[in-house]
């Protein structure tokens, strides 16, 4: 498969914990059964922390919970809509193992999110959303880019930076109206 382009990339800035999962619940709604998100972020970034805003925003069942130690959790619809597949990658070492995770069973049905997917899980889609979450410090962010950590708590309070791109044909015409705005 050829690497799909980027056709756009938006960010923004929150404040807290619970502001990442009201982005995350409201981008909920705008996505459909085949949808493939790739988080990125350094240990305790919010990358599960935004996934729980996102199972409210989608109207799963169950409690999103970090999948580290399973490596995949299935959290079906309540609402009619698609379900969750949640998993981290973090402990894969490449394309194979992911592979070996069956995902291509609830690919098309779910929105399937994978936590430390860069690298491993593109090949699942032909378009994706790239979700980057880090945490600007110091006198340096400001700077493009120096100063910038991502290893915090997901339960303190602290400004995020969230990256969200979008790639190949579902999302060409650009993103979804009101997504980050």
């Amino acid at each position: 498969m050829t690497e799909p382009a980027q056709h756009w990339l938006r960010s923004r800035s929150v404040h807290s914990a619970a502001e990442l999962q009201s982005l995350a619940e409201d981008l909920g709604p705008i996505l459909r059964g085949g949808d493939l998100l790739i988080l990125t972020g350094g240990l305790g970034a919010g990358k599960t922390t935004f996934t729980q805003g996102l199972g409210r925003g989608l109207g799963v069942r169950g409690t999103v919970i970090s999948p580290t130690f399973i490596l995949v959790r299935n959290h079906p619809s309540l609402t009619g809509g698609p379900g969750l597949v949640h998993v981290d990658a973090y402990r894969l070492d490449g394309t194979e193992e992911i592979d070996d995770l069956d995902l291509e069973a609830t690919l098309d049905s779910s929105v399937t999110v994978i936590e430390w997917g860069a690298g491993r899980a593109e090949h699942l889609s032909d378009s994706r959303l790239e979700i980057t979450i880090t945490r600007p410090t110091g006198a340096g962010s400001a700077a493009g880019g120096a100063g910038i950590t991502t290893d915090f708590s997901d339960d303190v309070d602290e400004e995020r930076e969230v990256r969200v791109a979008g790639f190949g044909p579902r999302w060409s015409a650009g993103p979804p109206p009101g997504l980050l705005d």
